[in-house]
């Protein structure tokens, strides 16, 4: 299906040139990811504040695109499959089990993450810009065994049980694992359910924690309560606490492009 966004609000606010018409080839897919990635940040300001994320295609337009907001991943993979498709690229939505932060593959938790597989010159490629802090700068071939390069860390996938992939993340000297799926399509209406739960139920990080992140082509910045850190590469990580919802204005402002003025940090500072 293509969708009938408008690619040039889109491609303006990602900051595409406008001289240019993107192509549906590998390197325009790695631009667009890189751009993308940079320009909207990974944010839950809403379910934090108590007003639950939208997913049809025109609420993320308003949001991400016209106000200048961010989102989480159904949000940005939804807008950003719209975008690809617009191009001409043929992308599959897919689901994965979440498995950063310390889930087994052998027991891992429900499918609540949303990522895209695009097929382009002969090859089956992984897109992802709605994974938090580590959201892959570009694509990846899904290829077993095969190391992606990217900006910023190197991905790679290993198989798992039955029909699976694993996407690892080498950080420091380790590889660690990501998340798993399979090619299983899914269609916007499948993110719907898990959507609500992630944006409404008490007990959701999404509500429970304040987060952001947003890699630039060079280093990571991320926010989770009122903890601001910057990651660069091979350096120590960089941290500070936030001391009052001004400091976190200047910084969802100037550190991740978020359009703050109709948000309540007052609250949400008080909650972080």
């Amino acid at each position: 299906m293509v969708s009938e966004i408008d690619l040039r609000s889109y491609l303006t606010r990602v900051g595409f040139p406008e001289n240019e018409d993107p192509a549906a080839d590998v390197a325009t897919l790695d631009r667009l990811i890189a751009l993308h990635a940079d320009a909207i940040a990974f944010e839950n300001l809403d379910p934090f504040l108590g007003v639950p994320n939208r997913i049809d295609l025109d609420a993320i337009v308003a949001k991400l695109v016209d106000g200048r907001r961010g989102g989480y991943c159904f949000e940005q993979n939804l807008l950003f499959a719209a975008v690809l498709e617009r191009i001409g690229f043929t992308v599959t939505r897919l689901a994965a089990r979440v498995l950063w932060g310390g889930a087994s593959p052998d027991d891992p938790g429900a499918r609540t993450h949303m990522l895209l597989a695009v097929d382009v010159a002969g090859q089956r490629r992984i897109a992802d810009v709605g994974f938090g802090g580590m959201t892959p700068t570009a694509s990846l071939p899904l290829t077993i065994g095969a190391v992606g390069a990217t900006p910023l860390e190197p991905f790679r996938f290993t198989a798992g049980q039955g029909a699976t992939y694993v996407l690892d993340a080498l950080t420091g000297d380790a590889w660690r694992p990501v998340y798993m799926f399979d090619e299983q399509a899914h269609l916007p209406v499948d993110y719907e359910p898990i959507n609500w739960y992630l944006s409404t139920w008490p007990q959701s990080r999404f509500v429970t924690t304040l987060t952001a992140a947003r890699p630039t082509p060079t280093h990571r910045y991320a926010l989770a309560g009122r903890r601001f850190t910057i990651h660069r590469p091979g350096r120590p990580l960089e941290r500070r606490e936030l001391a009052s919802a001004h400091e976190l204005r200047d910084v969802l402002e100037e550190s991740f492009g978020i359009d703050t003025r109709a948000l309540d940090l007052d609250a949400a500072f008080a909650r972080a």
